[in-house]
């Protein structure tokens, strides 16, 4: 990065994480402010429109997603012109930190949800469950979760077995079950793999009215990856929030997972798992007739 002063637009990809951070920070604070949150954790707002986009990210994500290795809040204010929060964390730490308890508690205390006309929460994986869990902080929000966990509290989903080192956090309190924190929103979008048997548990766990389940068969856990990726995403959001999405539209949507290599490789070990290899072999030669893969080659050889 040169001597210029960081903007929105400035690509931040390779910048040594202090860098990264300050030059995070400048940029959150020419319309807004940048705040640390205890060490693992920090909020940047950005005041623009009328509509606050809440975003729950972790700064290995807005690196590996984000061109620009910002947060990708940032692309929505860019595209919408809403106001931006993004609360970050370094690693998956499901938000779990005092430092974040006492920074809503403060927001909630300082009217600061109040000001805005729509606020909108927004995560994926330990993140969509820190935004379901969260939204408690401003009633009436919509939010728009990605395979999100509905707690780790093991007295009250003993069958989650994945991260481990997750298990000694604390998900007690006002923002700690997702499922039950949520039931203050407006809407709640669940978006998940039903092919993902702790992501469906979980996602069985949020029943309150306001919640909308959009299922994304055979798209595995990392949904927001592979979402992504197939160039959906960002349209399914921003339609899903703004209310406007379709089941028809939403289908329509899905479709490009059909030449998406993540889902063929489900498809193929889905028909092996059920107990039928003829239909594994004739995925392989479906995908084989398109282009060589050595996985599916692999994967016909053995079935041969």
């Amino acid at each position: 990065m040169t001597d210029q002063t960081p903007t929105l637009s400035t690509s931040l990809v390779d910048l040594p994480k202090q860098e990264w951070l300050a030059a995070v920070s400048t940029i959150a604070e020419e319309d807004g402010y940048f705040q640390k949150l205890g060490r693992r954790h920090f909020a940047a707002f950005i005041e623009e429109g009328t509509t606050l986009l809440v975003t729950f990210e972790t700064i290995q994500g807005m690196h590996a997603l984000s061109n620009l290795a910002q947060p990708l809040g940032w692309e929505m204010l860019r595209d919408h012109g809403w106001s931006h929060l993004c609360i970050a964390s370094d690693g998956d730490t499901w938000f779990r930190d005092k430092a974040v308890y006492g920074y809503f508690d403060r927001l909630i205390d300082d009217g600061f949800f109040d000001e805005f006309d729509n606020v909108i929460f927004y995560g994926a994986g330990p993140c969509g469950y820190a935004a379901a869990a969260y939204s408690a902080a401003a009633p009436g929000s919509t939010v728009f979760a990605i395979s999100p966990q509905s707690t780790l509290d093991k007295s009250i989903v003993p069958w989650e077995m994945r991260y481990k080192k997750a298990w000694s956090r604390d998900f007690s309190g006002p923002f700690g079950d997702a499922s039950i924190s949520s039931q203050a929103a407006k809407d709640v979008h669940i978006m998940f793999d039903p092919y993902v048997r702790p992501d469906a548990a979980h996602a069985a766990r949020y029943t309150g009215d306001n919640v909308t389940f959009w299922r994304c068969p055979l798209l595995g856990h990392r949904l927001g990856s592979s979402l992504s990726q197939m160039g959906a995403l960002q349209t399914i959001a921003r339609k899903a929030i703004a209310g406007d999405l379709t089941a028809h539209e939403f289908h329509g949507l899905l479709r490009a997972r059909h030449t998406f290599p993540r889902f063929q490789r489900e498809l193929a070990n889905l028909a092996l798992d059920r107990g039928h290899p003829a239909l594994a072999k004739q995925v392989c030669r479906h995908i084989l007739r398109q282009r060589d893969d050595v996985y599916f080659r692999r994967m016909l050889k053995r079935l041969a």
